[in-house]
């Protein structure tokens, strides 16, 4: 009986925590623009979507398949994309089975978010990781209040003890450089400088 009575205890504890179901998927985040050069086609250059909205800021395409249209991606920054165009290279992952290291990776979906400007998808690409995790809100859903998808680890806010032969003479604290373990070892550089 105690078993039957932990082992429901255990169940029931990440439900309860919102660990039990995740709604995140990893997907690969790839940029098209309306200006600026190859990356779009004919249509973008014109703002049409699939949808018959005007392309802006803000909208991204995606595989209706997977995520249909009117849905909201949320992106792991907080921002929101609406989802209203698709595309070839949308629809069969070419970014992800391409880029993808692991077999997760090969397996995301892909979402291309919309730019006005080169200059703008680029500056956002090479300033963003290119797989994340996102968040899909469909259609009449309520509406989500910045969700945390992002792994929660703890971060260590104590500085490590440096120890006074370091901070003793410029000279000899070149040569040394402190350990980040609990006792304050002192490791010798081989390089002769301060590690950076």
């Amino acid at each position: 009986m105690k078993r039957l009575v932990l082992f429901l205890l255990l169940g029931t504890i990440p439900a309860a925590h919102g660990y039990y179901r995740d709604d995140s998927q990893l997907a690969r985040v790839t940029v098209y623009w309306a200006r600026g050069g190859r990356g779009s086609d004919r249509y973008t250059r014109q703002h049409k979507s699939a949808t018959g909205l005007r392309l802006q800021q803000g909208h991204c395409a995606v595989d209706p398949r997977k995520i249909p249209f009117g849905s909201k991606v949320v992106l792991p920054d907080g921002s929101t994309l609406n989802a209203v165009d698709t595309g070839i290279a949308v629809r069969n992952r070419k970014a992800a089975r391409k880029l993808g290291r692991t077999v997760n990776e090969r397996n995301a979906i892909v979402i291309d978010k919309f730019f006005e400007t080169k200059r703008q998808a680029l500056t956002w690409a090479n300033s963003n990781p290119p797989f994340v995790n996102v968040k899909v809100v469909p259609p009449g859903a309520p509406a989500v209040a910045k969700p945390n998808i992002t792994t929660t680890q703890p971060i260590a806010l104590n500085p490590t003890a440096t120890p006074a032969v370091a901070s003793a003479s410029p000279a000899l604290a070149q040569n040394l450089v402190v350990a980040n373990s609990p006792s304050g070892t002192v490791i010798r550089n081989p390089l002769g400088r301060m590690a950076r």
